[in-house]
């Protein structure tokens, strides 16, 4: 069986490959990128993320796929698709996109574009799936200025407590966008 891979005209996303663990960690695990997600993680973090990744492609053949730059296949983070699973919110169960990349690519456009395929993918392979969301905590303003740039709109029936922090952390309340299949 091939790989799964979407290609873009500068990206390839693909099913995660047992040596990403590394590389991804080494890519992600700064203080810039994870400010929004409580900080750099150990290595066993990026190891149960790689396990739930193929598990979910395993399972329902997308996940928060592997984003490579086509030119010199540099890891550049993580883009895709999955089911939102947080117990006890509104949207748990439903398409999730999400994206994340090394700080040293932010700025190029790379996150949109992967974001677009993942979306186009959805729309191509996912029919049922008439809704695709994505949220990140309010002062995040990039991530939902990307959210509004791939045509998401604001839900704030769907925003949520994240589970993992208790009330009044910064990280706690987290606002939805979401895109309709009409959009």
């Amino acid at each position: 069986m091939a790989e799964f891979r979407i290609e873009t005209d500068r990206l390839i996303l693909r099913a995660w490959r047992a040596g990403d663990v590394d590389p991804l960690m080494q890519t992600l695990n700064t203080p810039a990128v994870t400010r929004w997600l409580d900080g750099p993680r150990a290595r066993d973090h990026y190891v149960a993320l790689h396990q739930r990744m193929a598990q979910g492609q395993a399972r329902d053949g997308h996940c928060f796929w592997i984003v490579e730059r086509k030119a010199d296949a540099v890891l550049l983070g993580l883009c895709g698709l999955r089911r939102a699973g947080h117990a006890g919110t509104p949207v748990r169960g439903m398409m999730e996109l999400g994206w994340r990349l090394g700080e040293a690519y932010w700025g190029q456009g790379y996150a949109k574009e992967a974001a677009r395929a993942a979306i186009d993918w959805c729309r191509a392979h996912r029919p049922e799936d008439t809704r695709i969301i994505a949220y990140t905590v309010p002062d995040n303003q990039p991530s939902w200025g990307l959210m509004i740039g791939l045509g998401m709109v604001r839900w704030p029936e769907l925003d949520f407590d994240h589970p993992a922090f208790p009330a009044g952390h910064i990280l706690c309340r987290h606002i939805v966008y979401a895109l309709d299949r009409t959009a």
